[in-house]
């Protein structure tokens, strides 16, 4: 299967999509005034503890306080891939005696106190209302090991499947541990020479001894460290998992990619390509029109049948419906053939869209268990293509799966959407800055195919997309019109629905 990074830089976001086969698979999106931070360590102050919920928050210079659970304060590297978003399963040997058990009775308060001032290390992204959420367990990743301070473990990720390079990676790390550190290999260390992981893990160390070093230093609450931003991440993360090109349409994005990898991955510099076509990049490749499609409730099928996927604050539920499809034969057989499509496009969606927590899938109703069996396992087969780990039950009497996926960050439906002011919010529509880049990109697009036109650029919104385009995307608006050598004129019209807009170029 052949797999391609597009990435597409402008002063106003980031989009980094991943490609299987043509197809958009992945699809991550990070604003510059709203830049991840997962993977960032704080010296926090504990704010308040809450015995009754085991938790606590933690000041860590944020408009909202972070959340830190008993659980991320006990030795709990099962749940180190959070900080990645990768997902992967590692079996580790047990903990030294002087490790904490994941037995022992735990209580918040005999852990923190409030005033403490402590490291963190953020797990997840702020999702809505809720604080970003922390722990103290830091994890520093690498291209082949991640590192974890004051742990003893030895672990290796279960996606390499050879017993004989487990157990050879389990030696070698073992053998170049040092005290009071635990490491962890990962799937790009599949067949890594020993001075390479000795190398990288002797890196990692010396960035904690900065990095605490930094923290002494440093008053509750401060930013102590950052992690990659999302390209950088991308590029390690993704490109060890079999990534064959990346395209990038930024010169200055390119260079910084070729610099990183100089660094740590040189034999991956010859896949990265810099995009020089007219075309936006993501025009080039198709991927607007897919993400365009994501954000749509109802997904049609080839059959003719569809999936209505509807996305609440407790859960998100899918429907399948037959739609236009009517069969050539009885109908046990129409509906086990939407229902199997259907199953692979909803493994599809829930990757693309990145849905996490729990998910309820309405499967038209089989007679037949084998029609269930054949869906359930249909639907089990598509999911293992996704980096998130699910859990699914078996498909009820009713024709319900219920099921749930790891939520790691706001899904993109959410991220790129507000609620929808014309029907009080119980719908959601393309958020304000959403709306200006598309303005922006339409421009682009259109000055792109009428180069041989010299006029002024006339743009025709709804007043509040107007507003944003020249309040607080001025700089972008400034910017593009250097780019094209056209002057840019921004019309508001009280009449126009939010996302509707018209580029005239003269």
């Amino acid at each position: 299967m052949s797999s391609e990074l597009v990435i597409n830089v402008t002063s106003q976001e980031t989009r980094v999509a991943l490609l299987e086969n043509e197809t958009l698979a992945e699809l991550y999106v990070e604003w510059a005034s709203d830049r991840s931070i997962v993977g960032n360590i704080y010296k926090g102050r504990v704010s308040k503890v809450l015995p009754g919920m085991q938790a606590s928050f933690v000041d860590i210079g944020l408009p909202r306080s972070g959340f830190l659970y008993v659980d991320d304060i006990q030795d709990n590297t099962r749940e180190y891939s959070l900080l990645f978003g990768l997902e992967e399963e590692v079996d580790c040997e047990a903990p030294s005696a002087h490790v904490p058990s994941w037995d022992i009775p735990r209580s918040i308060e005999d852990k923190i106190v409030d005033g403490q001032e402590l490291l963190v290390q953020v797990a997840k992204d702020p999702i809505g209302s809720k604080g970003a959420r922390l722990t103290t367990n830091i994890s520093l990743p690498g291209r082949y090991v991640v590192v974890l301070p004051h742990m003893s473990h030895v672990g290796v990720s279960r996606r390499i499947e050879d017993e004989a390079e487990r157990q050879r990676l389990r030696d070698m790390l073992g053998s170049m541990r040092p005290e009071g550190f635990g490491v962890i290999a990962r799937t790009a260390s599949e067949g890594a020479k020993e001075e390479e992981l000795r190398a990288e893990v002797g890196f990692l160390v010396q960035l904690w001894e900065v990095i605490q070093s930094n923290a002494e230093r440093s008053s509750a609450p401060r930013l102590i460290y950052s992690d990659l931003d999302m390209t950088l991440r991308a590029v390690r993360d993704l490109m060890v998992e079999g990534v064959d090109r990346v395209v990038i349409d930024s010169p200055v994005e390119y260079q910084k990619i070729l610099g990183f990898l100089d660094a740590y991955m040189a034999d991956y510099k010859d896949r990265v390509h810099l995009y020089k076509g007219k075309e936006p990049i993501f025009d080039a490749y198709h991927i607007e029109t897919e993400i365009a499609r994501a954000m749509e409730r109802k997904i049609w099928l080839k059959s003719g049948g569809y999936i209505l996927i509807e996305e609440t604050d407790a859960l998100t539920s899918i429907d399948v419906n037959s739609g236009r499809y009517v069969g050539r034969y009885n109908q046990e057989e129409t509906i086990l053939k939407i229902n199997l499509e259907a199953a692979k496009e909803i493994a599809y969606q829930l990757r693309l869209r990145n849905i996490g927590g729990i998910i309820i899938i309405d499967f038209i109703d089989m007679e037949r268990e084998t029609s269930r069996e054949q869906v359930f396992h249909a639907l089990k087969d598509a999911l293992k293509k996704d980096r998130s780990r699910s859990n699914i039950l078996k498909i009820s009497d009713l024709g319900l799966v219920e099921m749930t996926r790891k939520r790691v960050k706001e899904g993109i439906g959410r991220q790129l959407s507000d609620p929808c002011p014309y029907c009080d919010g119980r719908g959601r529509i393309r958020s304000l800055r959403m709306l200006s880049y598309q303005v922006l990109r339409e421009i682009q697009r259109q000055a792109a195919h009428t180069a041989d036109l010299t006029g002024d650029v006339l743009v025709e919104v709804h007043p509040d997309v107007a507003h944003t385009l020249l309040e607080e995307e001025r700089t972008g608006l400034e910017r593009l019109e250097k780019e094209i050598g056209r002057t840019i004129h921004i019309r508001p019209n009280a009449s126009f629905h939010r996302e509707q807009m018209d580029v005239w170029i003269g």
